[in-house]
């Protein structure tokens, strides 16, 4: 059995394009960083898991998926190889998205995508109105 789950945020909006053939599919390409359930130190937070999606799944990926968007994915894991020009063997993993589903209400995704604006070189906003007055300066 080949059954992939997964729910994570893009990492930027989908890409788009049409195959070449007689009756152009679009295949639709996003990177979704995954939060890693246990954290070791020294390594990272998330996994970025390449999807691919066709068709009408791809159309809808393109139009309605924005970066910072939390999704979920069902799907199927494929492993491509190829040799370059040198001869040098290349291996790719994704995900071939069967389902796509918003994982989050879109007050939540502009609620966190006005909390990522926000913090700009590593500084957070201070609301003023929570500031003790008490203080003598």
């Amino acid at each position: 059995m080949n059954k992939v789950i997964l729910m994570g945020r893009l990492t930027k909006a989908p890409e788009i394009r049409y195959s070449q053939s007689v009756n152009p599919i679009a295949i639709a390409r996003y990177t979704l960083a995954v939060n890693r359930r246990f954290k070791r130190e020294g390594e990272p937070d998330a996994d970025f898991i390449n999807v691919v999606a066709f068709g009408k799944s791809g159309e809808f990926a393109e139009k309605y998926f924005k970066k910072g968007q939390m999704v979920s994915v069902v799907g199927h894991l494929q492993v491509r190889s190829w040799e370059d020009e040198g001869g040098t063997r290349h291996w790719s993993t994704e995900v071939i998205a069967e389902e796509q589903h918003f994982a989050e209400s879109k007050a939540a995704y502009e609620k966190h995508k006005s909390k990522e604006e926000d913090v700009k070189d590593g500084f957070y906003p201070v609301d003023e109105s929570e500031l003790d007055e008490d203080l003598p300066f």
